[in-house]
C-alpha cells in the first residue's frame, strides 16, 4: 500500500495496509505532522471529534520524502510541522519526569530523549530559514535538516518518547464546532505546548522564547489567532473535559490535571501573550 499525500491519505494507508496484512510504503506531499514514520493512526468521527488512538503492528517499511516536492508545498504546512515537532521534546520531559508510558509502549529510551532534543535544537537553528527557503520553492540544507526533524526526528521522539499534555489538549480542541476546525494540527498543537508550559509553571523566559519564534512563524499564540475569541467558559470546559477523557495521554503529565486547570490554562496563555 502507498499513502500518497498529507496527513489523512497517510494514516489510511497505514490503517488499510494493518488490515489486509500488507507491507506500508509513505510518500509524504507535506512536512506538515510527525505522522509518516510512527505505527499509529489518529480516529476521528464524522463531525471531527476525537476518538481514538488506532495502533498497528509495526511501522512502515519505507518513508519517502522528496524535499523538491516540499518546497513547493505550501508554507503554512512547514510551519505547521515545525509546530508540530515543536511538542516532541515539552512532552517527552513530562513524561520523563512521570517515568511515564510512550506511545510505543513500555518506558523511554535514552535514544528517544536524544531524538526529541535533536529535533527542538534544529528546529530553533534553522526553521526560520528553511520557511523562508520553502517561500521561494527552494531545497536548501536548511530546509533538508527541518525535513527530517519535522518527520523522523520528532516521528520517533514522540512514539519512543511519549507524548502529554500538548497534544491531548489538541484533541481537546476537537470537541468544538467553528472556524477551529479550519486550523492545521500543527496550529492546534502549537496553543496546545503553549498551554501544557502554563500547566507547569515554565517560566516567562522559556515561554518567551517559544511565543517569539511561534509568532515569526505565524503559528496561532492568541485565542482570537485560535477563532476562540467569544468562547465561553463552558466551550473551555468543553476542551478541557475531550483533553482529560480517558486514556488521554494528558495522564501521563508529572501531576494530575482537570478538565477545570485546562480552560484555566488556555486562559493565561491568551492573556499572557496580549501582556507582552
Amino acid at each position: 500500500v502507498l499513502g500518497l499525500g498529507g496527513g489523512k491519505a497517510i494514516d489510511s494507508a497505514k490503517a488499510i495496509a494493518d488490515e489486509a496484512n500488507l507491507p506500508v510504503v509513505i510518500l509524504p506531499t507535506l512536512a506538515s505532522t510527525d505522522a509518516p514514520t510512527s505505527a499509529l493512526s489518529v480516529i476521528y468521527t464524522d463531525d471531527g471529534a476525537f476518538e481514538s488512538y488506532l495502533f498497528y503492528k509495526k511501522n512502515p517499511e519505507l518513508v519517502m520524502v522528496d524535499t523538491d516536492v516540499i518546497a513547493k508545498s505550501p508554507v503554512r504546512y512547514l510551519a505547521s510541522g515545525i509546530a508540530d515537532a515543536m511538542a516532541t521534546l515539552i512532552e517527552v520531559k513530562a513524561v520523563s519526569e512521570k517515568h511515564g508510558d510512550t506511545m510505543a509502549g513500555g518506558k523511554q529510551t535514552l535514544a528517544a530523549v536524544a531524538i526529541a532534543e535533536k529535533a527542538e535544537e534544529t528546529l530553533f537553528n534553522y526553521g526560520l530559514q528553511a520557511i523562508e527557503a520553502n517561500r521561494q520553492g527552494v531545497v536548501t540544507a536548511a530546509l533538508e535538516s527541518v525535513v527530517e526533524a519535522n518527520t523522523l526526528l520528532s516521528g520517533l521522539g514522540f512514539e519512543s518518547g511519549g507524548l502529554a499534555a500538548a497534544h491531548a489538549i489538541h484533541n481537546g480542541f476537537t470537541a468544538l464546532t467553528g472556524d477551529i476546525h479550519h486550523l492545521t494540527h500543527g496550529e492546534k498543537v502549537a496553543y496546545g505546548t503553549l498551554t501544557q508550559m502554563i500547566l507547569q509553571n515554565e517560566t516567562a523566559e522559556t515561554l518567551d522564547k517559544y511565543i517569539d519564534f511561534y509568532q515569526k512563524l505565524g503559528l496561532p499564540t492568541t485565542l482570537e489567532e485560535m477563532h476562540l475569541e467569544n468562547a465561553s467558559r463552558e466551550d473551555l470546559l468543553k476542551i478541557g473535559v475531550q483533553a482529560t477523557a480517558e486514556g488521554e495521554t494528558i495522564h501521563q503529565m508529572p501531576f494530575e490535571v482537570t478538565a477545570e486547570d485546562v480552560a484555566n490554562a488556555l486562559v493565561a496563555v491568551d492573556a499572557y501573550v496580549k501582556s507582552r
